[in-house]
């Protein structure tokens, strides 16, 4: 009976010792967690040195962010972008990151002392070679492209990604964007909430091409062995899109929100960032990036609004991008 009853207390400790470890809440992006994610890799290079446990809460996060205010469980947002920073810098909510920007490697400079990019690419149109003989060499000649040609993007009300598009689109067309939404409009073949979703469908062969990054090619290639995906690179130029974390103003636990804020620029962080979440690290120089990544092509022209300037055209570009996808 005694070696029972100790086994039983056992059982009961164990939980309350686990808890014991503070939490670090992260909110983040769908993606984080999904088969492509950079999750699991994040929380276990952190883990190995805070003596805490880091948790993922996935799923839109700038409006959940906003509609929780001051009462947000999260300590650290991960995975917002300059579209939509104007937005989440007025709620007041985020404290300065504390980091030096004056080295990052980004083909654009970065003087934001609240959002600290961790990683950057530029948006593209991925096919498979084997499916897709003679993609579309620019974005006029994807547009002109036959209406059996099939793409899947994402929604600008719900993604990153999407929302890069929507303001790729406007950079590239001006004030004739309207008419190249209703050009690509037909070729379409759905709009996902989530890059995850779009990418899913075209890996398996649902559609020809897919919004994402000029980075995407090298998972492939490294954990497939499969150098069939390519990136469509238009001399237009293709826009940038770097991702941002920052730390919430009312964390109830400041000093973790700051070493994880202190940890993103660290070498150890940069180098895992290429493999963990396929795109090019904020602070390394191309010489150190993995070869798969210093092979890929990329475009001469990196197209980028600032911050001001995207939500200034957030809208305007929505009702644009709604009115095509509403004939």
């Amino acid at each position: 009976m005694k070696t029972r009853a100790f086994a039983l207390a056992l059982l009961a400790a164990t939980p309350a010792a686990a808890q014991d470890k503070p939490v670090l809440t992260v909110y983040a992006g769908d993606y984080v967690a999904s088969e492509w994610g950079p999750g699991p890799k994040i929380e276990a290079g952190f883990e190995a040195f805070c003596d805490c446990d880091l948790k993922f809460v996935t799923g839109e996060i700038l409006p959940r962010i906003l509609m929780e205010g001051e009462g947000t469980q999260a300590d650290i947002v991960f995975g917002l972008n300059t579209d939509v920073t104007a937005r989440a810098r007025a709620s007041g909510l985020f404290a300065p990151h504390g980091q030096q920007t004056g080295d990052l490697s980004l083909p654009v400079a970065w003087n934001d002392d609240i959002f600290l990019p961790y990683n950057w690419a530029e948006t593209a149109f991925i096919y498979d070679e084997t499916r897709l003989e003679n993609p579309p060499s620019s974005f006029d000649a994807l547009l002109a492209a036959p209406e059996d040609l099939k793409i899947v993007i994402q929604d600008p009300r719900s993604s990153i990604s999407g929302l890069a598009l929507l303001l790729w689109v406007k950079s590239v067309y001006g004030d004739g964007a309207a008419e190249a939404w209703a050009k690509l409009a037909p070729k379409v073949l759905t709009v996902t909430k989530g890059w995850s979703e779009a990418y899913g469908m075209f890996t398996d062969g649902e559609a020809d091409m897919v919004l994402s990054f000029t980075t995407s090619p090298a998972y492939h290639i490294e954990a497939e062995e499969d150098l069939t995906k390519r990136a469509a690179i238009f001399p237009e130029g293709h826009y940038l899109l770097a991702e941002l974390a920052a730390q919430l103003k009312g964390t109830d636990q400041p000093e973790l929100a700051q070493q994880f804020m202190d940890w993103i620029l660290t070498p150890d962080f940069q180098s895992a960032i290429p493999h963990a979440n396929w795109s090019l690290p904020s602070r390394l120089d191309q010489a150190d990036w993995p070869e798969v990544m210093r092979d890929l092509p990329r475009p001469e022209t990196t197209l980028f609004y600032s911050e001001d300037e995207a939500e200034s055209l957030r809208q305007p570009a929505l009702d644009e991008w709604l009115r095509a996808f509403s004939q």
